[in-house]
């Protein structure tokens, strides 16, 4: 009896031994390598739609405090922040074996002051100006070219985990009509293409002249007219602009999609966006 109960002790303690063990190792693969994005809102379409799942590539810029996770379980009451972990990379604002992102890259990075990960399109860098004129970007003085593709089109209904419903161009559309927006092609300085949305006329058409600072950047959503980002100062609950420690890393490829409330909802799987290229 008694060698029973040691030996299920020691089983016990080799479970718990496992556990650790592998929890350390994914903490690790999940701090240096690569770091697994779920998109929650529409602001990146339609490059990115609600519901995909993505991992970020942590090599492509290097490390700094915002490499390290961010545990939040607020069931249980356990909310540990990246400067927890790895406070003593923060502060000036460099990396460890940095690398310079490039315009036009899709980047996940940490909210400056709410400390959330937000994903984005690199617009300025540093010593740039921008502006948008009439809804046109304008990088150092110069309009980015710009050409109509059509029009973007999705289901007017709740998407995502969050129920989100879709802004339209075409006004108000009850539920299951077709939503539409404008869709352009934007052709930033160093020849980079991607898609952007439209919806109308908004009061971020026109915007102050910014200039980014050194070591810092501009982003921007490519649903412009549904994007919380560099156009709207911190103070004011927007992005503003990013330190360049704040950078987690760069998104490269979608690796499977949902448009369902759940990725266990197998028959809202989106089959043409698996392992999808971003651009």
């Amino acid at each position: 009896m008694a060698s029973d109960a040691k030996n299920k002790g020691n089983a016990i303690v080799e479970t718990i031994k496992t556990i650790v063990y592998a929890l350390l190792i994914a903490g690790v693969f999940r701090t240096l390598f690569f770091q697994p994005f779920w998109i929650p809102s529409g602001s990146m379409k339609d490059t990115l739609l609600i519901g995909d799942f993505l991992f970020v590539n942590k090599m492509s810029y290097g490390y700094s405090y915002a490499s390290c996770p961010s545990i939040r379980l607020g069931s249980i009451g356990i909310d540990i922040d990246a400067r927890d972990i790895c406070g003593f990379l923060d502060g000036d604002n460099s990396r460890i074996l940095g690398g310079d992102p490039e315009r036009g890259d899709v980047v996940v990075f940490r909210h400056p002051v709410n400390q959330q990960d937000y994903i984005k399109r690199l617009i300025g860098l540093p010593g740039d100006t921008v502006q948008i004129r009439e809804g046109v970007l304008h990088i150092n003085g110069e309009a980015v070219e710009l050409r109509d593709d059509g029009v973007f089109r999705e289901v007017a209904r709740p998407q995502g985990p969050q129920g989100l419903r879709p802004r339209c161009e075409n006004g108000p559309v009850g539920m299951g009509g077709t939503c539409i927006k404008s869709r352009q092609i934007e052709t930033l300085p160093n020849g980079v293409d991607h898609s952007i949305l439209n919806i109308g006329r908004q009061s971020a058409d026109n915007t102050p002249i910014f200039t980014v600072p050194r070591g810092h950047y501009f982003f921007m959503g490519d649903n412009r007219d549904n994007s919380t980002d560099s156009r709207v100062p911190q103070a004011a609950g927007g992005v503003g602009m990013v330190p360049y420690e704040n950078l987690i890393g760069r998104a490269d490829r979608v690796m499977f999609s949902s448009a369902g409330r759940s990725m266990l909802a197998f028959w809202t799987w989106r089959g043409d966006r698996f392992f999808e290229g971003i651009e």
